[in-house]
């Protein structure tokens, strides 16, 4: 049986502003984390044998990890279209959109639509390109969205779309 998957779907070019600015930012930490961790590694490495140094192991890995990343960042923050102005009608759901919901017991939720590079549960930020966002895409008040995922039918309606920074 082989390992083989095939590729991930690109995921949507789009971000805000904001969110451009914290991947700029993490780059730039990253950058300096690396120094810092090649220095360690030099010094674990002058301690001799390789093999059973738990502190060059660790650092090497660490190492890999944070390579990993800056290439990701390098490669993907030139393909990036930053999207920082609201659209002309602000009564649809469109990329940026704070969108409030309610489901079909009569819970309310929140999302912000936002780039895939700046997801975030604990802000409520969803992707572009999840099944809810695609489904919203274009909504205005009132209206019912239906999405399918995996043996469910989930229901909300909109009930209030912004726009706020």
């Amino acid at each position: 049986m082989s390992r083989w998957r095939p590729p991930q779907p690109k995921s949507s070019p789009y971000i805000t502003r904001h969110g451009y600015q914290a991947l700029e930012q993490e780059l730039k930490q990253l950058w300096e984390k690396r120094k810092y961790v090649t220095e360690a590694l030099a010094a674990a490495a002058a301690e001799g044998d390789r093999s059973e140094n738990a502190e060059y192991i660790y650092r090497k890995k660490e190492l890999r990890g944070i390579d990993r990343r800056i290439h990701y960042l390098q490669k993907r923050l030139p393909i990036l279209k930053m999207v920082d102005q609201t659209p002309n009608d602000e009564d649809r759901i469109y990329f940026g959109a704070w969108v409030t919901l309610e489901n079909a017991e009569g819970r309310e939720v929140k999302y912000r639509i936002v780039g895939a590079d700046e997801l975030d549960s604990a802000k409520q930020y969803i992707s572009l390109d999840s099944p809810l966002a695609k489904a919203l895409l274009k909504k205005t008040f009132d209206d019912v969205v239906v999405i399918h995922i995996a043996d469910q039918i989930l229901q909300y309606t909109v009930l209030d779309i912004s726009y706020e920074a």
